[in-house]
């Protein structure tokens, strides 16, 4: 059974409006900007975490100290 020129102009009509939104999408997702403000948001609430926070300064003051050790020997 054929199909009438105008449905398959609307066939092709929607397939393109479809793959403009993908596409479109796609570079919204990718958007490297976009990439880099998630991750400095992902960052911040993580150190935000005080059990994490003090962890990292318990960390940095063990590693002064070694140094300061290491220095004074």
């Amino acid at each position: 059974m054929a199909r009438d020129a105008d449905t398959i102009e609307h066939d092709i009509e929607q397939a393109r409006d479809a793959l403009a939104a993908t596409l479109q999408e796609i570079g919204t997702r990718a958007d490297p900007q976009r990439l880099v403000a998630a991750g400095k948001e992902q960052v911040e609430t993580t150190l935000g975490d005080p059990r994490v926070r003090y962890s990292l300064i318990g960390v940095g003051a063990l590693l002064v100290l070694v140094l300061l050790r290491k220095l004074f020997r």
